[in-house]
């Protein structure tokens, strides 16, 4: 592993243990904290992509898959204390769906991004960012806090998150998860735009760095 994928792979260590509990924190009626946080995994994955190509991408996701899951899973035996409880720092159910869901999301945004990289230089991040985060929300939400598959965990009450409550507060009646998922989606939608800016702005500095050399 070349020592410049090392700021990739603590980056996405650090992005995985940082949002799997702050997925566990509200903000506001729909949104988690961890909302805010996640999305930045996909920035460093497509920085990779473009700037050391596809191949190192994947390492840098498996690398930051392993660190972040070993991270998390320490964390399910930290017990933190509020308001009268005692809980894990992270649930077992929310380390395997982080899990499942960034490595499999952050797979198929190296296979679009790789695919695309020949267009407009936006319609690659954009798009595999798109298509991730759509497979990320869908599989993490689901894992972490389905009724149907409170099996994986059954000492862990995710009964607050299975609540039926109106979508969003205004739509169709829905537990409680499925608009947590909705709106991280459409927080991912727009930090997908935002992160153009920064992504432009690096690679262009990274690779003009390059050509001097």
């Amino acid at each position: 592993m070349k020592r410049a994928y090392l700021p990739g792979i603590l980056a996405m260590a650090a992005i995985v243990l940082a949002s799997n509990i702050l997925v566990q924190f509200l903000l506001g009626d729909w949104l988690t904290w961890g909302a805010f946080t996640y999305p930045i995994a996909f920035l460093v994955t497509d920085l990779m992509n473009r700037i050391y190509g596809a191949a190192a991408a994947r390492k840098v996701v498996l690398a930051g898959f392993v660190t972040g899951v070993i991270c998390s899973l320490i964390g399910t035996q930290i017990m933190l204390q509020g308001d009268g409880y005692t809980y894990p720092a992270v649930t077992l159910r929310i380390a395997l769906g982080s899990g499942l869901a960034f490595l499999t999301a952050q797979l198929m945004d190296v296979a679009i991004f790789d695919r695309l990289r020949g267009g407009a230089w936006w319609r690659a991040p954009l798009a595999s960012t798109l298509v991730g985060s759509a497979l990320d929300t869908s599989l993490f939400f689901s894992i972490a806090f389905a009724a149907s598959l409170s099996w994986l965990d059954p000492s862990n009450d995710t009964s607050w998150a299975t609540e039926a409550l109106p979508l969003l507060g205004a739509g169709p009646m829905a537990p409680l998860w499925v608009s947590l998922a909705l709106a991280d989606w459409l927080v991912k939608l727009g930090l997908a735009l935002v992160a153009l800016i920064p992504f432009r702005m690096i690679v262009s500095k990274v690779m003009g760095s390059a050509r001097m050399v």
